[in-house]
């Protein structure tokens, strides 16, 4: 089964570009004919010739990163994207998250959709449509919002994931909480899961990980691209009976997203570290897991300054550690291991009751996928994606912030011009503390 990438706004086809050359290159390198081909289907479709084309839609209302992105797949000689599967117009949305929504959307529904059904229709069979954008800015949001609407309409009983970039703190754009907040209430409604990445993080990897000294956003997209790919890339389920899993969306939302108000996703994964030290590394997979579970419960996203004494809590204790740092609670945690001796890993630390919430038995909220090939030049990976608490700091902080201008009135007219009232700010706001406040009852007895 075949998932429909749509590319949206420039982070959306930054990463976007980045996701499908990682995946081409995994697929083409991998030890096993099934693994590759199962990667294939589900990302490229083949040409006569036997060119890779990338199942994506490329969306933005300025051309100039589209045409990069096609440019450098075409270029890289190994896939490319479809010559005629992206839209763009030469007036962007300046960083509004009203105008992509109330003016650009709607304006240009028909074609962006056209170019959709094109690719749908390409897919033997449709295991869903992921939308990759970022939150801050006006096409990404706004657009990507406002066309995941149309998605849901058209495709009702399909599976969609939305990938976000969540951004930086310090600020981007000087409305950017404004616009995360329409963004994140809207997708609420509409996704079936939302997969977050969040700028500082993925920075501090570039950093203290990998030791970028001069990082990009090149370098920040290969980061967030490469924990999605791992994410993504073919395994083997529980119930798969050795055969790669044919409905990867499917199978992601059904381990992860058991409540409707449960959607938010985050990713860790190890090891990360500079290409050039990976071949004079080997790891076996108890120190890996170990770190990992760590970081899962510290809610640390690297393995650089995990706190070791938070601990499984129990009974009472469960909100605070002994370093009085809020525990992570987990409603659902989906473990992916990659490369050799998967069979062989002890996964037992991550069916520890004390990691979920009370209401769900662990048997119910940990799944465990494995693939014997090695994932991206790494011998071994672990990647764990989590319906946790970790991204309740984040969202508690960015609501704050957009409610503190929105009392003072700041920009509420660049808005309202555009036909967002202030009705519509309090509904997302509305909706949004509903989901901080679920997510905060999980670490409750």
């Amino acid at each position: 089964m075949s998932i429909v990438t749509v590319q949206l706004g420039q982070c959306g086809n930054q990463v976007g570009h980045e996701l499908f050359d990682i995946l081409c290159s995994d697929a083409r390198d991998g030890q096993r004919r099934e693994y590759g081909a199962a990667s294939c289907e589900r990302f490229f479709h083949q040409t006569m010739h036997g060119e890779l084309v990338a199942r994506a839609v490329l969306v933005d209302m300025e051309p100039k990163v589209i045409n990069q992105s096609m440019g450098k797949a075409a270029k890289s000689g190994r896939w490319r994207y479809g010559e005629t599967s992206h839209f763009s117009q030469k007036q962007g949305s300046g960083n509004n998250w009203a105008n992509g929504y109330c003016v650009h959307g709607p304006g240009h529904r028909e074609a962006v959709e056209e170019l959709v059904r094109r690719e749908v229709e390409r897919c033997d069979r449709l295991a869903g449509l992921m939308a990759v954008m970022s939150v801050a800015g006006g096409t990404g949001s706004g657009v990507g919002t406002y066309v995941t609407q149309c998605l849901r309409d058209v495709y009702p009983k399909s599976f969609i994931l939305n990938h976000l970039t969540w951004p930086y703190e310090t600020g981007e754009v000087i409305v950017q909480n404004y616009n995360s907040v329409l963004t994140l209430a809207h997708l609420y409604q509409l996704s079936d899961a939302i997969l977050v990445h969040e700028n500082d993080t993925v920075h501090r990897i570039c950093s203290q990980l990998l030791k970028i000294k001069h990082i990009s956003f090149k370098d920040v997209n290969r980061v967030i691209s490469h924990q999605l790919g791992s994410v993504l890339q073919p395994a083997l389920t529980t119930d798969s009976h050795g055969v790669y899993s044919r409905n990867p969306l499917g199978d992601l939302v059904s381990a992860l997203v058991c409540h409707p108000e449960y959607k938010l996703l985050s990713v860790c994964n190890v090891p990360q570290m500079p290409s050039s030290s990976i071949a004079y590394s080997t790891f076996s997979w108890p120190g890996p897991l170990r770190h990992l579970r760590q970081m899962l419960i510290s809610n640390t996203k690297m393995e650089e300054g995990i706190d070791w004494q938070v601990r499984t809590p129990a009974g009472s204790e469960r909100t605070r550690t002994l370093t009085g740092a809020s525990f992570n609670t987990s409603l659902a945690n989906l473990l992916i291991l990659r490369g050799k001796d998967v069979y062989s890993a002890d996964t037992g630390c991550f069916e520890d009751p004390g990691l979920y919430t009370s209401w769900l038995s662990s048997a119910e909220a940990f799944n465990l996928w494995k693939s014997p090939v090695p994932f991206n030049k790494y011998e071994k990976s672990a990647t764990l994606v989590c319906n946790s608490q970790s991204l309740l700091r984040p969202l508690n902080n960015m609501v704050g912030k957009a409610w503190n201008m929105f009392a003072s009135r700041a920009y509420i007219h660049q808005y309202i011009k555009f036909g967002i009232s202030e009705e519509d700010f309090l509904d997302s706001f509305t909706s949004l503390e509903q989901v901080i406040s679920s997510y905060s009852q999980l670490g409750k007895t």
